[in-house]
């Protein structure tokens, strides 16, 4: 029988790698702690390291909220070799909070850092593999996920990888060339796969058996459109507002979690809705709409 919780994640409030430092209101780590908690999630993924709490604190700061680590986004240069030693120290620190924080159950999300030609052009791959990496950088990026799977084994987690828009693991092709490549679960994220030009319903009957960790996300396909055709980056999609209130976008969820049912998945089902606060906008915007996900999740699917 199949043991599903739900968790949430600093991004639906604001809080991940293009806003910190960047915007300058984003809420408070102990505000949007109190917020998932509050909205009825079980758990919350890692966002930023640092941002939820050190590895004197971070453990405390969950138990406060009454709150466990689902995961952690954990992006590393894989086809880049010179990158390898710093970004896997990264890593190991990133482990470090992970260990703090007792999460036990927890996946460190593996996922392509990218590059400045994949964040110019997302959701091109799918129908331009001139874009994707050549034989040498698969080769080179699956040698880097090996090192980096054994590093989070080593330390008593599970790793999972997070195919993910404006990196090279993105279209569909990209991601049947990983699992082709590595020994790896898949973190299959409902909307970066629609936004890469797959089928989320078609993913899961493909790839199930891999399948170790989900996000769960709504988008709206039309905002990637003007995008690209205003030559805008993958950045411009977040601010656009790309990613929406589930049940509101294109994703066919209800197929989704159709498929879903028929699978024995024991694991975290991670709610995510990444938002950028604009001028003047506060916690309250991304908290009442992380209560109406979680109740679109219960009615809708059961969980």
């Amino acid at each position: 029988m199949s043991t599903i919780r739900v968790a949430n994640a600093p991004c639906s409030y604001g809080a991940f790698e293009i806003t910190i430092g960047v915007v300058p209101n984003v809420p408070a780590p102990g505000a949007v702690l109190a917020a998932i908690a509050a909205a009825g999630y079980e758990g919350t993924e890692l966002g930023p390291p640092g941002y939820l709490g050190s590895i004197s604190t971070l453990g405390a700061e969950l138990d406060r909220a009454g709150l466990e680590l689902a995961g952690g986004f954990i992006p590393v240069r894989f086809s880049e070799t010179e990158h390898w030693d710093e970004d896997l120290r990264a890593l190991e620190a990133t482990l470090e909070l992970f260990r703090a924080a007792g999460g036990t159950t927890a996946r460190a999300v593996l996922a392509d850092a990218g590059s400045r030609a994949r964040i110019e052009n997302p959701g091109r791959a799918a129908h331009d593999r001139s874009i994707g990496l050549d034989s040498a950088g698969w080769e080179r990026l699956a040698q880097g996920v090996a090192r980096a799977a054994e590093v989070v084994r080593r330390r008593g987690f599970e790793p999972t990888f997070h195919h993910h828009a404006g990196t090279c693991v993105e279209a569909p092709w990209e991601v049947e060339r990983l699992l082709e490549l590595t020994d790896v679960g898949l973190l299959l994220d409902t909307g970066h796969l629609l936004l890469g030009g797959g089928d989320p319903v078609r993913a899961f009957r493909d790839w199930r058996d891999r399948i170790n960790h989900l996000h769960v996300k709504d988008v709206r396909l039309a905002v990637l459109r003007d995008a690209v055709a205003a030559g805008a980056d993958m950045s411009e999609c977040w601010r656009g507002g790309v990613f929406c209130e589930l049940g509101t976008g294109d994703v066919d969820l209800e197929g989704f979690f159709a498929e879903l049912a028929t699978l024995d998945f024991d694991g975290w089902i991670v709610v995510e809705q990444d938002w950028v606060p604009r001028p003047g906008d506060d916690i309250g915007i991304p908290a009442a709409a992380q209560v109406r996900n979680r109740s679109w999740l219960e009615r809708h699917a059961g969980y």
